[in-house]
């Protein structure tokens, strides 16, 4: 399976959906902010990052930029997430590089879905 690096502020959101990752047999890391999660991914390798959009420090979008700048990032799938449904963010998540995207709140299926449709 997969290793997967789940960037959220909110840590009942976080622990709900690393426990759904790893319950497909996922490898979960996690960070709790954008600037956390760039020090994880500089230190440790995924083959997806899932991250919300609004967060402390570095928001998601952010975060996405400065992973594009990483070596082994360039293409790796990122999905954004977001209770914010709004075009324009949306165009700004894939001008910075963003993979997909998935509104919260979302079920198990939704995730799974999503993780299935960026890797291979």
């Amino acid at each position: 399976m997969a290793r997967i690096l789940v960037v959220e502020d909110s840590n009942s959101m976080r622990q709900l959906i690393s426990t759904s990752l790893q319950a497909l047999g996922h490898q979960v890391g996690e960070a709790v902010d954008g600037v956390d999660g760039i020090d994880k991914a500089e230190k440790d390798s995924y083959d997806l990052v899932i991250s919300d959009v609004k967060m402390p420090n570095k928001d998601g979008l952010e975060l996405t930029a400065a992973l594009r700048e990483l070596p082994g990032y360039e293409y790796r799938p990122i999905i954004l997430l977001t209770a914010i449904d709004d075009e324009q963010l949306k165009e700004k998540g894939r001008q910075v590089g963003a993979t997909g995207w998935l509104m919260k709140p979302f079920d198990s299926e939704t995730l799974t879905r999503a993780i299935n449709k960026v890797i291979k």
